[in-house]
């Protein structure tokens, strides 16, 4: 890692959060600080210093670093969420509060549907900083949760150290494998020791899985071909609270959900579809107006730094800090309602 305790001025092209907030005061400040788990923030700033095209650029070591960094977590996540530092999030999970019949139910346009969220588990370091021996135990501890789920949720556990080439192609074709993070990850320290005590759980009819040691200790997926929203709510919702029966996860009142990354804090739910829009995709512009005003993201198929292919979007809501994980659907919902209508009258 490339860590510094000297200040270093950003560079006129970066654009990062942690590059608007941390002046050299405040560097001086809090070179010094750790968290009751060693972590400081050079290690926290890392990946913005090293990768100067960061969006964010800062993570955080524990639940402890949003505290013992607060000076510069506390406006990079009001900046983010606009989200202020004496707010309380609330949760609901609920299915019945959703108001999502399918938006696609002839399969014109929806390709897939997935919704996952975040979890760590309370009292360890987040996987910037987690030991190799925590980490085992993170592992350990989830997969013991995860076999205990029944019913349509059961299924098997996957290690990537020990798995087999047959699978490992299965679970490519099938969209479930991940890999080593990217370079804004690798920087953060989330990449160490791979790929030991990670790997995946899925369920038999592959709807649900489970990401074991990624980016969190804990990712939570319900999937399936189609727009049935709510179908895929629905299974993520009994998938968490079953899990939640056997697991103790770091969550506060004011940040919700504790994750590595501050873009993820509170619900730390990703609701998306992958949409195929060939009229909308002529005019980004307004494709893009569209999607800021139901707070959706707008990415290539395959995610984070991609760009589209033809005419196929992932669609996501933005907002996941102050509102509900209801209202983060319910925003994926009603702008994939609007995107569907305007494409039709194109």
């Amino acid at each position: 890692m490339n860590i510094s305790d000297q200040y270093s001025d950003f560079s006129q092209d970066c654009h990062s959060l942690v590059s608007k907030y941390l002046t050299k005061v405040l560097f001086e400040h809090l070179k010094d600080k750790r968290t009751n788990n060693g972590f400081s923030l050079q290690q926290a700033i890392n990946s913005g210093v090293v990768n100067p095209d960061s969006g964010i650029g800062i993570y955080a070591g524990d639940e402890a670093s949003y505290a013992t960094f607060a000076p510069l977590f506390d406006p990079i996540i009001e900046d983010y969420h606009g989200y202020g530092k004496d707010r309380l999030h609330i949760s609901n999970l609920n299915p019945e509060d959703l108001n999502a019949a399918n938006p696609d139910p002839e399969g014109h346009y929806i390709i897939s549907t997935r919704i996952r969220v975040a979890r760590n588990l309370h009292g360890l370091p987040l996987g910037t900083t987690i030991s190799t021996e925590h980490r085992k135990l993170v592992e350990q501890r989830v997969v013991s949760a995860l076999e205990k789920l029944v019913g349509d949720l059961a299924g098997r556990y996957y290690p990537l150290k020990t798995m087999s080439e047959a699978d490992r192609a299965r679970l490519i074709s099938d969209h479930i494998l991940f890999k080593a993070g990217d370079r804004f990850l690798q920087a953060a320290g989330l990449n160490r020791d791979w790929p030991e005590s990670r790997g995946i759980f899925h369920n038999n009819d592959r709807t649900f899985s489970a990401w074991v040691n990624e980016e969190d200790h804990l990712r939570v997926i319900s999937m399936q071909i189609g727009g049935d929203i709510k179908q895929v709510f629905t299974r993520l919702s009994a998938a968490v609270a079953e899990i939640g029966r056997e697991l103790e996860f770091s969550r506060n009142h004011h940040l919700g959900y504790i994750t590595s990354c501050p873009t993820n804090l509170g619900t730390a739910m990703r609701a998306s579809v992958h949409i195929n829009l060939p009229k909308l995709a002529t005019d980004m512009a307004q494709l893009t107006s569209i999607a800021d005003e139901y707070h959706l993201q707008v990415r290539g198929m395959h995610g984070e730094h991609t760009a589209s292919e033809g005419s196929i979007f992932d669609v996501s809501n933005r907002r996941r800090l102050g509102v509900t994980e209801v209202e983060c659907v319910q925003d994926m919902y009603d702008g994939i309602v609007v995107l569907i209508k305007i494409e039709q009258t194109l």
